[in-house]
């Protein structure tokens, strides 16, 4: 375990890395889910003129498919593979996947948005789902989990100790789906189709900067756990001709990201309380850590008070954002005065989560 690193990284290399894309029929899985629509890309030009670049958009996923947050659709897409391939399936429509299914239980630890989009997923399957949560996540957070349905359990330790209880558990249940959205050796294919999952939000970000007008997207800041939404933002960019600037951004709290940027290799970090909690993950993701290693262009730690200052600012624009959403904005901001924005016209901040995620912001 190491101790936090200085706040800021780049590797200006990176724009020249390239690797496959996503799987092109992610988006047609999730135009399947009942009431889906692409999430809001909203233009906010006072952030324009504060960061010194022509347009600014937020992608709001303050309301992704009823829920809160960005999530459901990495659990979604995961979930589907996941069941596919436990029980042989193959070209199975979401609406027919129960009535071929055998007993299973769905199994996750969570520090919040994951593992309320996995209940979300086990209710409209009509599954059971175990969901366990770390020390410090909020009450309200875990009552959306249960609201859900789930059945839920508190972990007396950090989330990568959550983790290895979920995990525990399931191994220990022939019935039991562990769905987590990070991966360790010998635990990477679930995994891998939740980040695939995330790929929809960045082709509707394509559809939607396109319909504005606007110049190809310049930079794109990712809040970060992890690493998964950011490994899914690298594979997006870095498989076609558009290659922005792509933004790491996470707590000074645990930064896990950045420290093993910095010591070229996936370190586990100190981590201590943040309103961040969606962010406070100590390990990097075993399947994300290469394809960030690779072609992330920078990463950036950001305060409580950073990421609260970002929310208020957004909210005053007509955005509702938690601190883990806002924490883009905060990393922009820190990021710009580290390099200034030199020929980046279009910025996409990926608002990952709304107000009703994270009731803990002041």
């Amino acid at each position: 375990m190491v101790n936090a690193p200085a706040r800021w990284f780049s590797r200006p290399a990176a724009r020249a890395w390239t690797c496959p894309p996503a799987p092109p029929d992610v988006p047609a899985f999730h135009r399947t889910l009942p009431g889906y629509a692409p999430t809001p890309l909203v233009e906010l030009p006072p952030l324009a003129a504060e960061l010194g670049v022509e347009r600014v958009f937020v992608k709001d996923e303050s309301s992704r498919l009823g829920l809160p947050a960005f999530k459901i659709l990495g659990a979604s897409w995961g979930i589907y593979r996941a069941l596919c391939d436990k029980y042989r399936l193959s070209d199975v429509p979401l609406s027919r996947l129960r009535a071929e299914l055998g007993p299973v239980r769905l199994i996750t630890a969570t520090d919040g948005n994951h593992g309320r989009a996995v209940a979300a997923m086990a209710r409209l399957l009509d599954l059971a789902a175990d969901v366990y949560v770390p020390y410090g996540v909020h009450p309200a957070a875990m009552a959306a989990i249960k609201a859900e349905g789930a059945a839920l359990t508190e972990v007396a330790g950090p989330y990568d100790e959550a983790v290895r209880v979920a995990a525990d558990v399931a191994a220990a249940d022939p019935s039991a789906l562990l769905v987590q959205d990070t991966a360790w050796p010998g635990y990477e294919r679930v995994p891998q189709w939740i980040v695939e999952g995330y790929s929809t939000l960045f082709t509707e970000i394509d559809e939607q900067v396109a319909a504005a007008g606007a110049a190809p997207v310049g930079m794109v800041a990712v809040p970060v756990g992890v690493g998964s939404l950011a490994q899914a933002a690298v594979t997006h960019y870095r498989s076609g001709s558009s290659k922005p600037t792509i933004l790491a951004v996470e707590p000074d709290a645990a930064p896990c990201i950045l420290a093993s940027l910095h010591q070229d290799k996936p370190l586990t970090v100190g981590t201590g309380p943040t309103t961040m909690a969606g962010l406070n993950c100590a390990t990097p993701s075993t399947l994300a850590w290469p394809v960030l290693r690779s072609g992330l262009d920078a990463a950036v730690a950001v305060t409580d008070t950073d990421a609260a200052q970002a929310a208020q600012d957004l909210s005053a624009l007509g955005v509702s954002s938690g601190p883990c959403g806002a924490a883009s904005l905060a990393g922009t901001r820190t990021a710009l005065t580290q390099r200034p924005a030199a020929h980046i016209n279009t910025i996409v901040l990926l608002n990952t989560e709304g107000q009703a995620a994270n009731p803990s912001l002041p």
